[in-house]
């Protein structure tokens, strides 16, 4: 039984004939893919904090120190994010920051906001009218928080990591794989395109890794919103010495995937927090987003690969590589909202950037 699934009527039946048949999958079981993508993006930490302590992540700060990016600060990265021929604004934070930190609620509350998820909107207003497409990945969301937001992203996220109740979610402040799920089934009732994945090597096990593959694909059979999955090997850090995956698992868990998935779901493997090139021949198809003018805030001691890299990897697996959007293709016609589209559409720079990715 998945983790507060029934707290939050997460209702999934996972067949054990299906667990079985997503244990069974080899890298010999699967194609490689026939094109990798990417998107160029900003990297916008909205704040540090967060409710969790989760023991692999470095992303959060204590409270106390947790930073809260001003309005300013935000136009003026996705500015050199528009010039630098970005397409994406990632905007990123916490779960609930502003549920435990004073410092932050107080910050809010002076910017005249009455949540992060105001402020969040705020935000994704200002990368659209500095001509990027807003993609949000804040962590758990209620169906109201995800709502106030949806009209002004195109296209959202929220790692499930895993279905499994791990020690490395453990303490006061646990990570519950069913809220996790909720947030998913969120997107999908309010049709936003969504990103999410598995992070690989957190104390589950192959059975807890096929669960969770199954999990996304019988929520995105239900509502067709998944664009992309993550396969996520642990990195270590500062926080987190318990090491990565090694390429044979990394080669299997990314397989599984791609078996589990239908094929319209990317599958996603990150270049900066894992060894891409051995797995290109398990169908990883989509290689994220990069950023030639932010870190990764949440990875920071893994630097983003510079274009030439990807396209390095893409020849290695004999591929094109080609641009991408932060929502798929598939999903601008009837899914996203009519300001989204309208960008898109617009007779202006970041209109004409939007249209050649799509070209």
């Amino acid at each position: 039984m998945i983790p507060g699934a029934d707290e939050y009527d997460v209702s999934l039946s996972i067949a054990e004939s299906d667990i079985d048949a997503a244990l069974s999958v080899t890298p010999d079981d699967v194609d490689a893919a026939s094109e990798l993508t990417f998107a160029r993006n900003v990297f916008l930490p909205l704040t540090t904090a967060c409710r969790y302590t989760c023991t692999y992540c470095t992303f959060y700060d204590p409270p106390g120190q947790a930073d809260l990016m001003s309005p300013d600060d935000v136009r003026e990265a996705v500015r050199r994010g528009a010039d630098a021929g970005c397409t994406e604004a990632l905007f990123t934070f916490g779960d609930d920051p502003d549920d435990r930190y004073t410092d932050v609620h107080d910050q809010l509350d002076e910017w005249g906001f009455d949540s992060i998820h105001a402020y969040l909107r705020r935000a994704c207003e200002i990368a659209l009218d500095e001509g990027l497409l807003p993609h949000a990945n804040p962590g758990d969301q209620t169906r109201e928080q995800m709502e106030l937001v949806a009209d002004v992203n195109a296209s959202m996220g929220v790692m499930l990591e895993t279905t499994a109740d791990v020690q490395a979610h453990g303490g006061p402040r646990a990570k519950v794989p069913g809220q996790r799920l909720n947030t998913l089934r969120n997107a999908g009732e309010l049709e936003i395109p969504f990103t999410t994945g598995i992070l690989v090597g957190i104390g589950e096990d192959w059975r807890d890794r096929a669960e969770s593959l199954l999990a996304i694909r019988e929520l995105h059979e239900r509502y067709g919103h998944i664009q992309e999955v993550i396969v996520q090997p642990v990195s270590n850090n500062e926080r987190w010495q318990g090491g990565s995956p090694g390429v044979e698992e990394l080669r299997r868990a990314v397989a599984m995937a791609r078996g589990v998935l239908p094929a319209s779901v990317s599958v996603q493997v990150p270049p900066n927090l894992a060894p891409v090139r051995d797995v290109l021949d398990c169908g990883i198809d989509d290689l994220g987003g990069v950023s030639p003018v932010t870190d990764d805030y949440i990875n920071p001691d893994y630097e983003w690969p510079a274009v030439k890299e990807l396209q390095s990897i893409a020849d290695e697996a004999g591929v094109p590589l080609r641009e991408r959007l932060p929502v798929y293709e598939r999903y601008l016609d009837e899914w996203v909202s009519d300001r989204i589209r309208a960008a898109v559409d617009a007779d202006d720079a970041a209109g004409e950037r939007y249209r050649a990715v799509l070209d």
